[in-house]
């Protein structure tokens, strides 16, 4: 499904991730970040939700950082996004926060339309495994 994620996103040649990384990382014992998925009444998978703990020193307290939220295209409308997003605002008191591509209409109005805000002022740096500092 991270595969479809990708397509979508017009990032399918950024996928460099090895089944058993993800495994350990999500599933492991010092799970990096958690899944969780949506499913439709026959136990299908049709979307996922992949999330980590942040911390804001300025609310005190811990929040969520949404990385990936996706449903496939013919399970979308159907509350399964929705109710992904809910089960993670329920894990939190603190901040709620995630980042979309500009060009992702669907997903900005999804997000505005659950209350969502841009963050002006902020510029979001990257550094990537093996370039030089």
């Amino acid at each position: 499904m991270i595969r479809e994620f990708a397509a979508y996103e017009k990032l399918d040649h950024t996928l460099t991730f090895e089944p058993d990384d993800l495994r350990r990382h999500l599933f492991g014992p010092e799970a990096a970040a958690s899944v969780l998925v949506a499913e439709d009444d026959d136990g299908e998978v049709v979307g996922f939700a992949l999330w980590f703990r942040t911390f804001s020193s300025f609310l005190g307290r811990p929040g969520i950082w949404l990385e990936d939220l996706f449903v496939r295209e013919e399970h979308r409308g159907r509350g399964h996004g929705l109710a992904l997003f809910r089960a993670l605002l329920e894990r939190t008191e603190g901040r709620f926060e995630c980042a979309v591509l500009d060009w992702n209409e669907p997903t900005v109005r999804f997000y505005r339309d659950l209350g969502g805000e841009p963050v002006d002022g902020w510029t979001r740096y990257r550094w990537l495994p093996g370039e030089s500092t």
